[in-house]
């Protein structure tokens, strides 16, 4: 039951707002008018099925007594991984393995092994008498099994999202944060391996942080050789890439290289967005929409939409409801006291936030096309589904406060 005096309405509100944001989204994203001519898809009301279904998700889980709750979470994540690997098998789809098809409904399981990865993660790092070193080791490893999976299906953009929220929930486990960069240098190694004086400056910087951090010269040694072997292994890394991914990449840097090819999404997102100005040029009148020259429109780059038919003032609005939701799950997750849930918590906040940061960077040209949706905006069952119910998670640990120190 809802203890009202702990349960977080506020967070619930601002979860709804954005749920019915995104079936409005949705709609005119579906709908295409050609002069008196008006036709609109299904998608729209197959999002406010799933939206109803999500939001009675929570509800059910609200009142899931918590021991079951923290028994099936184990057996789900099991089989999780077991669907991630039947997916493999199934038919590919634009040359992915990603979806299973029943009765005209696509599931994800990737979706859902976020949600599930991070519960069972901060389960085992939370443990008492864990070495901040076994905290790290432990959550690599719950991360990477999923991720291999996710990798062959081949989705790339979806295994960042796992690293994202292992960094948070290690960071929310209080693990020191000069280990929190030793995982993440080399990442800058490899962003750094395009140009020799970019590499030597990072090792530089990272070998004078380190020495601040007091380590030993056996760490500082090995961790400045691991990086330069990062840094220096990535050509042979990019010349194993697929056409498609050098292709992305080399687009984000240049969309022009290629206008009519990868770079053609993020020019025609841009376009429609810019040439939504200031009011946007009205309900269900986006030309770049109408056209059809902007693809997959009501999925990966719905943003574009927003920013074309309600303009500046419309993409703030909903920026301004994303910033609150934001804001006030990073405030409820500082208030729990039970270090697995808020170690949990921290993980959701971070991929849902994550997903938000980098689609929209998609949209207005700061990151490359990545296939990752906007989180409760764009078209996806099972997106809106796991994500609702990862914020659902939440809220249920807030309603247990009192309950369990």
């Amino acid at each position: 039951m809802i203890n009202r005096k702990k349960f977080d309405f506020t967070l619930l509100a601002l979860l709804v707002i954005l749920i019915v944001m995104g079936c409005v989204a949705i709609f005119t994203a579906s709908t295409t008018t050609i002069g008196d001519q008006t036709s609109t898809q299904n998608t729209w009301w197959k999002q406010i099925v799933f939206a109803f279904l999500a939001l009675g998700c929570i509800a059910l889980l609200i009142r899931l007594p918590m021991p079951v709750f923290d028994v099936v979470i184990l057996p789900l994540w099991l089989f999780n991984l077991f669907a991630l690997v039947l997916v493999l098998f199934t038919p590919a789809v634009n040359g992915s393995h990603r979806w299973f098809s029943l009765g005209g409904i696509n599931i994800q399981p990737s979706e859902s092994a976020k949600l599930l990865t991070i519960l069972i993660t901060a389960r085992i790092i939370s443990r008492e008498h864990l070495t901040e070193f076994k905290q790290m080791a432990y959550g690599f490893l719950m991360m990477l099994v999923p991720v291999l999976l996710i990798i062959i299906e081949p989705d790339f953009g979806t295994t960042l999202v796992f690293w994202c929220s292992l960094l948070a929930m290690l960071i929310a486990a209080e693990v020191p944060l000069f280990y929190i960069l030793l995982m993440i240098s080399p990442v800058v190694s490899v962003v750094t391996s395009i140009y020799w004086l970019a590499i030597v400056i990072w090792l530089l910087v990272l070998i004078f942080l380190l020495m601040r951090a007091r380590l030993s010269w056996v760490a500082i040694t090995v961790a400045t050789i691991a990086n330069a072997f990062v840094a220096t292994i990535m050509p042979v890394f990019w010349n194993g890439l697929k056409d498609y991914q050098q292709s992305r990449i080399l687009t984000f840097v240049d969309p022009m290289r290629d206008p009519l090819g990868a770079g053609y999404q993020i020019i025609q997102a841009k376009i429609a967005i810019g040439s939504g100005a200031i009011g946007g040029k009205g309900w269900l009148a986006g030309t770049q929409k109408n056209m059809n020259f902007l693809p997959e429109h009501h999925t990966d780059f719905i943003f574009s939409i927003v920013g074309e038919e309600f303009g500046f003032i419309g993409s703030m609005i909903l920026l301004g409801v994303f910033f609150a939701f934001f804001w006030r799950l990073t405030v409820v997750v500082g208030e729990l006291k039970v270090k697995e849930r808020k170690i949990a918590s921290a993980g959701i906040l971070a991929y849902i936030m994550f997903q938000t940061f980098i689609n929209i960077g998609m949209n207005i040209g700061l990151v490359p096309a990545t296939g990752i949706p906007l989180p409760f905006i764009s078209y996806g069952g099972s997106n809106l589904l796991i994500n609702t119910i990862s914020v659902g998670v939440v809220l249920k640990y807030l309603n247990e406060r009192g309950f369990i120190k």
